[in-house]
């Protein structure tokens, strides 16, 4: 059974570890011996079944015929091996196992809640009818007393939990959602086959999350994350200690929506707190969106050199999001000359400035020379000033479709991982294909956003950016044969009909100009467009004709790379901007590339049949 669901898996662009093989061996036979004790031997079992839209997936779902009813009744399980627990100091959602890797985990119970809460959400069977799905935790091996400061009452509220001691009560509990000797097979093909529901992106809650109310469930290591920070709040004020907290993750894993879920949950608390980055960009979306209409929340968003100036630990909590975007100093042409003089290190403001300062970022992600945010400049400066980092490592995947074979196809592609590229073997989640030409690319798009998909063509920086022409028409500088589109505008105000720079990725008039690396980073559209340019092109014959990437300095027309720059570093920061590029889209992307034997090869990889 094991190499089955392993092999399933596999084609999932899912790799299965050792110790994820020996905890089905040992908790699903567990079950199913509840399962056949219970009289339940005719539930449907469905196994590491993913959650919509996302990479994670729920161990056990249990399809059936509820009882009183006779409505589908689904339950989530939640299964764990632990024989030893216990609650993180006084936090009601975290706790540590003995002998476990990691040091923080989520309360089974949270964990399984949040679960349900998803897919009610995001199933379309179920919409409507949240009483069809309940979850609950089973911790076969432990028993009570090794357990029970996780058997609070109001954390299992959330949903029960059971140990191997209180077996009898879980089959009790189960005989009372699922029908004895009813089938689940119906309900088990009604809830595979279900639609899935729109996903929530960011910026079209934003307003809500920071001012009402949590728009987002948060999964696993997201609500880790939080409640950490929240936890990390608390702390400080009592011990009077500062804290660090470290959350790393790979694009659409949700790091911003764990930052504004921070904000709105520690804002609405009364704290003092901030939300900054280093983008424009995402910084002038945030304030037109989330901000609209209130001047009190436009200020709860900074930029990274806003804290030259700024009182130690004046505020409880700064939420540093797109942390990989922090530079060498805050310095810039606009800083005064007292100031100036007496700058200091930019990531060493940032930690100074708040009791609690939140990094979220992605290493990967750096695409301009001088940007300095990876896990070990954080630490480093964190252990010069004798502060501890607790670090939380996001694993899902919550763009791309939840996609985690894309992602790890985007980065084989790159060479930003080991292994090479990959042919593209397919996901249900998610489209991916390659274009012929730039009109083909556009074409597909177009015929997306017919059917009410917001869609986005960005590309490399290998064309020159001019300014808007005096009559207010834009100038078509990405020239690729007979096709030609402008660059998404580099300026705060609207021109002929095209959004200002920072409402690009956000603005249905965006599709009308290409946009580049530096105004998609941190934003996510439906249908990605990407046109690979001439500044990276493979060739059959590099590294000693094993065929590799060549980056083409001379071809990019980014400003940043003019500078004394080593070819590896500025041959890194290209790489790592056409991941962000290729990562942006939440249901396919196609990609076209200028260069011939860069499009045959892209072809080769994902239709190979061709």
């Amino acid at each position: 059974m094991e190499s089955h669901l392993a092999t399933q898996l596999a084609h999932q662009g899912v790799s299965v570890g050792v110790g994820e093989r020996r905890s089905w061996h040992h908790s699903l036979p567990a079950l199913a011996r509840d399962l056949h004790d219970a009289g339940l031997g005719d539930v449907e079992v469905i196994l590491e079944h993913r959650l919509p839209l996302t990479s994670k997936r729920s161990d056990v779902i249990l399809a059936g015929v509820h009882p009183r009813t006779g409505d589908p009744s689904y339950v989530v399980v939640e299964l764990k091996q632990w024989t030893n627990a216990h609650r993180f100091e006084e936090s009601d959602t975290l706790v540590t196992v003995d002998g476990a890797r990691y040091r923080h985990t989520l309360h089974p119970s949270v964990q399984v809640a949040g679960y349900v809460d998803y897919m009610r959400d995001f199933v379309a069977t179920l919409a409507g009818k949240p009483e069809q799905i309940q979850g609950v935790a089973y911790l076969h091996n432990a028993v009570d007393d090794g357990v029970a400061e996780l058997l609070d009452p109001v954390t299992v509220a959330l949903a029960p939990l059971f140990t191997g001691e209180r077996r009898t009560k879980l089959h009790d509990h189960l005989r009372t959602l699922l029908a004895p000797a009813a089938s689940g097979a119906q309900a088990a093909d009604w809830l595979l086959g279900s639609a899935t529901r729109p996903s929530k992106q960011l910026m079209a809650v934003a307003a809500d999350e920071i001012r009402e109310r949590e728009q987002f469930v948060l999964l696993d290591e997201q609500k880790v994350a939080v409640d950490l920070v929240l936890h990390a709040v608390s702390q400080a004020h009592r011990s009077d200690r500062k804290h660090v907290v470290l959350v790393t993750g790979g694009p659409g894993s949700g790091k911003s929506v764990i930052a504004l879920s921070l904000l709105g949950d520690l804002a609405r608390e009364g704290r003092s707190v901030v939300h900054a980055t280093g983008s424009r960009s995402f910084t002038i979306t945030l304030r037109r969106v989330a901000g609209k209409g209130s001047t009190r929340t436009q200020q709860l968003f900074k930029y990274f050199n806003n804290f030259m100036s700024a009182e130690k630990n004046g505020l409880d909590v700064l939420i540093l999001d797109e942390a990989h975007r922090i530079r060498e100093t805050s310095v810039d042409r606009y800083t005064r000359k007292e100031v100036r003089d007496a700058a200091r290190k930019q990531v060493d403001e940032l930690l100074d400035a708040a009791r609690v300062p939140v990094f979220l970022l992605d290493q990967n992600q750096v695409v301009r020379p001088g940007e300095l945010g990876t896990p070990a400049d954080i630490r480093a400066a964190a252990a010069a000033k004798g502060l501890d980092v607790v670090q939380v490592d996001l694993d899902a995947q919550f763009r791309s479709g939840g996609s985690e074979a894309y992602i790890k196809w985007v980065e084989r592609l790159l060479g930003l991982c080991d292994g090479g590229p990959t042919p593209w073997e397919g996901d249900d989640a998610f489209d991916v294909d390659v274009a012929d030409s730039p009109e083909e690319l556009e074409a597909i798009l177009d015929s997306k956003r017919l059917h009410g998909y917001g869609a986005r063509i960005t590309a490399g920086y290998a064309w020159p950016w001019s300014k808007p022409r005096q009559d207010g028409t834009l100038v078509p500088d990405v020239q690729i044969g007979t096709w030609s589109r402008p660059w998404n505008l580099n300026d705060d105000r609207s021109v002929g009909g095209a959004p200002p720079s920072a409402l690009w990725a956000t603005d249905p008039a965006g599709f009308g100009q290409v946009g580049c690396v530096y105004t998609a980073q941190g934003f996510e559209y439906d249908w990605n467009g990407v046109i690979v340019a001439d500044d990276l092109v493979w060739r059959a014959t590099a590294n000693d004709g094993r065929g590799g990437w060549v980056m083409q300095r001379d071809r990019s027309k980014d400003p940043a790379f003019k500078k004394q720059i080593a070819d590896a570093d500025v041959d890194r920061l290209i790489r790592n901007a056409y991941k962000v590029l290729m990562t942006r889209g939440m249901v396919g992307t196609i990609i076209y590339s200028t260069d011939r034997e860069t499009r045959e090869m892209l072809g080769a990889l994902v239709d190979p049949g061709n």
